[in-house]
């Protein structure tokens, strides 16, 4: 049930019930503890997703049959091992990550969590990358978690090399509350949006930022 304020976006959500949800439904183990802090930490950017958006990737992928995924964006690896988790014992998710710093820390991560040998983080720019993972795909899953200016460009990869019934997923797909704003950005996560909604059966989910999740057709 809803009201005419939460179906126009109204939120209830309040920090203590985050953290009551969170602790209940998507609680940290060491190895995603460590993740999630590592930011801060190693003097990281501290962007990664929350845990209830993390555990909704766990379910989303054991769900899908997922088996070889790609994730744009790693950062200290939180998502990659919500990600992996949900593998199967021979799946794999190559994950992209520009910042050298930042793939250190990831693999640091994963290794504590014991997702190691089930994730490859493969630095450089995505964009450059990208091309030369075609020949492994198709893909049964991509997670976008990174520079949003390029989400056009990486959803177009997606929908090239996802096979049929892939699961396309896409953090911040509100831009921070300025997706409607006059910006190069803001047009470009329109039309990632856009072009997403013809190529995937695909909603925007209301998490505090939006999570696109489509399903290729």
């Amino acid at each position: 049930m809803a009201d005419v304020d939460s179906r126009a976006g109204h939120g209830y959500a309040t920090k203590e019930i985050f953290a009551y949800v969170n602790g209940v439904h998507a609680p940290h183990h060491e190895g995603l503890r460590f993740a999630f802090e590592a930011p801060e930490r190693f003097g990281l950017p501290a962007i990664q997703v929350g845990p209830s958006e993390g555990k909704l990737l766990t379910l989303l992928v054991r769900l899908g049959g997922v088996k070889r995924a790609v994730e744009i964006g790693t950062l200290a690896g939180y998502s990659a091992i919500r990600i992996a988790e949900a593998l199967p014992p021979d799946g794999h998710l190559l994950s992209l990550e520009y910042e050298p710093k930042h793939a250190e820390v990831a693999r640091q991560s994963l290794t504590n969590a014991g997702m190691g040998g089930r994730v490859t983080v493969l630095e450089g720019a995505a964009i450059d990358t990208l091309p030369t993972l075609v020949s492994r795909g198709p893909f049964d899953a991509v997670f976008l978690d990174a520079d949003k200016k390029s989400y056009d460009l990486y959803g177009r990869w997606a929908a090239a090399n996802l096979r049929s019934g892939g699961l396309l997923l896409a953090d911040n797909v509100y831009l921070f509350g300025r997706l409607l704003d006059e910006s190069e950005e803001s047009a470009a996560m329109r039309r990632f949006h856009e072009e997403a909604a013809r190529a995937f059966d695909s909603v925007c989910v209301p998490t505090p930022d939006g999570l696109l999740l489509g399903i290729r057709r």
